[in-house]
């Protein structure tokens, strides 16, 4: 029975995790919970799979916790985080943590040797070298859970001595790919996914198309493949997950349901797959498969992402940082839909080049971004 440490217990992704655990008793347990301010999940979590270690944010609600459970272990605040992701007992570890808050402890458990499942795109955006190298030094396996990598994942297995032409990583579209994109678009109308149901951030992230450029730089990372071999393919129905093209011209696609579960559990169990009550894939009722290039003046944070790359490891930190900043200000209503774009791009025509090869270094750098963006915000420079 493999334990199975879950960063982000409360979250889409950790509760989709939790499923598979629930569904395969036999073949999972469910050690560490880890979650940030939803005490009340969190407490129907611990009732339900009675994990050896649990986290929470505030020391207020570590000490309800405390009092519901008083033979857990239970971690909060920055030192306990720090603590429990540097924990080793655990076979998998599900790195699912909402923007940078995600680095450091993915950074803690790949330095000590351990089996991830990465679901969180912004540690490889900031700190891609950084992990990657430390997982060959370590002896860490890191694997993925977006369904979009997932897909090349298993597209690539058996494939090591075949060259990779390109990968084409589809995309939904989001809520506004046959919609025109104006000032008025509101939170509710950017929150309403045509295909998946995900957290707010990944949500509207997925809507502007930032979410595919964060998708090019952790391919680039995982695969060893250049930004210009990966190509953005606009795939509505999201049944093709993604593709690969060799050399040869043969493309070989991921094509399965709509469900995280699929690519969480074949990361869990990895490299066998597991059986699941999941309605299976009829090819007869797809009928066809239309694929489509997305709009780059229209979707301009893919444009963004792509300059990104190529300024180097500095720009991609403040592309992440800006767009975390801003997307917080538009669900508050401080910002247009349209000034996440004019914000990000303001950010990286000023941004500094800085080299960083520390988890701090890196947070420290994002931090100073996060602040400059607010500043942006607060004068109403946008």
């Amino acid at each position: 029975m493999k334990k199975i440490a879950v960063f982000g217990s409360t979250g889409s992704i950790g509760q989709s995790t939790l499923a598979v655990i629930r569904e395969n008793p036999e073949d999972f347990k469910a050690v560490t919970l880890v979650a940030g301010k939803n005490i009340e999940k969190l407490i129907s979590q611990i009732k339900e799979f009675a994990p050896e270690n649990v986290y929470i944010s505030s020391e207020e609600n570590a000490e309800k916790l405390r009092r519901l459970f008083p033979g857990l272990r239970i971690f909060c605040g920055e030192q306990g985080m720090e603590d429990i992701s540097g924990r080793t007992d655990f076979d998998v570890s599900v790195s699912a943590l909402v923007g940078v808050a995600g680095l450091a402890p993915t950074y803690n458990m790949i330095k000590n040797g351990k089996t991830v499942a990465l679901a969180n795109k912004e540690v490889l955006v900031a700190g891609g070298k950084l992990i990657m190298d430390t997982a060959k030094e370590s002896g860490a396996t890191l694997l993925t859970v977006d369904s979009e990598h997932s897909a090349i994942m298993q597209c690539l297995r058996g494939e090591e001595e075949n060259k990779i032409e390109k990968i084409l990583l589809t995309a939904s579209g989001g809520p506004f790919f046959d919609k025109e994109i104006t000032d008025d678009i509101t939170a509710a109308q950017a929150l309403a996914h045509p295909t998946w149901s995900m957290g707010a951030k990944v949500t509207i992230d997925s809507s502007t198309m930032m979410n595919k450029g964060f998708e090019i730089i952790e391919a680039k990372w995982l695969f060893g493949v250049e930004a210009e071999r990966i190509e953005v393919v606009i795939h509505r129905k999201s049944l093709v997950h993604s593709m690969v093209q060799f050399q040869d011209g043969t493309i070989m696609a991921n094509i399965g349901p709509k469900s995280m579960q699929i690519p969480i559990a074949y990361a869990l169990n990895y490299p066998k797959r597991l059986q699941n009550n999941i309605e299976k894939l009829d090819l007869f009722d797809v009928c066809e498969l239309k694929f489509e290039k997305p709009d780059l003046c229209k979707f301009p944070c893919l444009r963004l992402a792509y300059e990104a790359i190529a300024k180097g490891h500095s720009a991609q930190v403040a592309l992440n940082a800006a767009n975390e900043v801003l997307v917080a200000a538009f669900l508050s209503g401080e910002i247009k839909y349209t000034d996440i774009p004019k914000g990000i791009e303001k950010i990286l025509a000023v941004c500094e080049t800085r080299k960083m090869s520390a988890v701090k270094e890196i947070l420290d750098f994002d931090g100073k971004i996060k602040t400059e963006t607010r500043e942006l915000i607060n004068s109403r420079k946008i």
